[in-house]
């Protein structure tokens, strides 16, 4: 009963009731840190969200929890030391960050690797951008709850994996390229080897085209996700495989600089128009199976010769400077290197994939709800190492 005495229905004393401790409970924006120590961060990266209930209003990454000086530490290296530096920068992907290094401390001394040594190169580039994405593909299914497929990746990186360390002897960081070359020649058996497993890689894209892609939930958790406009991801200085999924059609293999013997492949270059996570893991999946059907192109018509040019012993690279960029598993991959005339590199300027495709999360996160945050994460697919150079 109120003071004037009329009497208020009880679901209306209860409708003020529930509004009364709202108004008591409403604390305004609440502040969530996701990392640096966070399975959700997919490595030491830090993101501070500011949140209204369950919707995202505002995303900071936080980086540098790792960084390691990259890039001042190759002025103290001489150039074949420093392929001990970066094959570490994306260790998923390693040997591919070597071959942009290798070419341009090449082109500054005039020299040019044989083309057994390049099409070799092109091979291992190859079977580390599978190596790569089969572990994205496996792991993606985390994000929603599926463990099973992220054994299946494990399972058959092993494979790629094991190619990769018959031919270099090592399994994450070979160290294998040189300048002018490579350490070493394929050994025996090798090429049988690699036909067998790209046969496996090709099974077991199928396997996550149905197991992944087709299963509704994993279709509800990331179409319509996490959208990035092509134009957006463009200025975001986006690249790769994470920018072909927002319908550019741009690919450094392709459309850069010719380099290694991608010239000589007959490749496709995967697209997809709507820009999501779905479409970001739709496209690697095409680009897996298409860098297999590449390497099975490589070791078919991988000429015969020498694998390494005539260099002097001790190497020192005339006084210039070069851009190189190369399309890395991770997207666009770019050295910049100034020579003294010097056994080492006077600056090296490092570009790197992931750095650049994690500049756009302040404005890609803006809005959505906390469980797509982790997805999200995943379909950007970054390694930390080479945020924090």
């Amino acid at each position: 009963m109120t003071e004037s005495g009329v009497v208020m229905p009880p679901d209306t004393l209860r409708h003020l009731a529930d509004a009364q401790v709202n108004v008591e409970l409403d604390t305004g924006d609440m502040i969530l840190n996701i990392g640096p120590q966070h399975p959700a961060t997919h490595g030491t990266l830090r993101v501070v969200v500011r949140l209204d209930g369950e919707r995202v209003l505002s995303a900071d990454p936080v980086i540098g929890y790792m960084h390691r000086g990259y890039e001042k530490l190759t002025e103290f290296r001489t150039y074949p030391q420093v392929t001990t530096l970066i094959n570490r920068i994306d260790w998923l992907s390693s040997f591919a960050n070597e071959v942009p290094f290798m070419d341009a401390a090449e082109k500054l001394m005039g020299v040019e690797a044989p083309p057994r040594a390049r099409w070799i190169r092109t091979t291992l580039t190859e079977l580390s951008r599978i190596a790569t994405f089969l572990l994205f593909l496996g792991e993606m299914g985390l994000q929603v709850g599926a463990l099973t497929p992220a054994f299946y990746g494990f399972r058959d990186r092993e494979h790629v994996l094991n190619l990769i360390e018959a031919a270099t002897g090592g399994r994450f960081h070979p160290n294998f390229n040189r300048i002018g070359g490579l350490k070493d020649d394929l050994p025996w058996g090798w090429i049988a080897e690699t036909r067998s497993t790209m046969k496996i890689v090709l099974d077991a894209c199928d396997q996550f085209e149905d197991l992944v892609l087709g299963n509704e939930i994993f279709e509800a958790r990331t179409k319509g996700i996490g959208i990035i406009p092509g134009d957006v991801g463009t200025g975001y200085g986006v690249s790769g495989s994470n920018l072909r999924a927002s319908g550019v059609d741009w690919d450094l293999r392709r459309d850069g600089r010719p380099y290694l013997a991608y010239p000589d492949l007959d490749f496709k270059v995967w697209t997809h128009s709507a820009g999501d996570s779905f479409a970001r893991y739709w496209v690697r999946l095409q680009e897996t199976r298409e860098s297999a059907r590449m390497v099975l192109q490589c070791i078919e018509d991988m000429p015969a010769g020498p694998i390494m040019a005539k260099v002097p012993r001790i190497i020192k690279v005339p006084e210039g400077e070069v851009w190189v960029e190369t399309e890395n598993p991770l997207g666009q991959m770019g050295y910049y290197v100034i020579s003294k005339g010097a056994t080492g590199p006077f600056r090296v300027k490092i570009r790197s994939a992931s750095f650049s495709n994690v500049s756009i999360l302040p404005w890609l996160l803006q809005g959505v709800y906390v469980p797509d945050v982790i997805t999200i994460l995943a379909s950007l697919y970054f390694i930390l190492g080479d945020i924090d150079r």
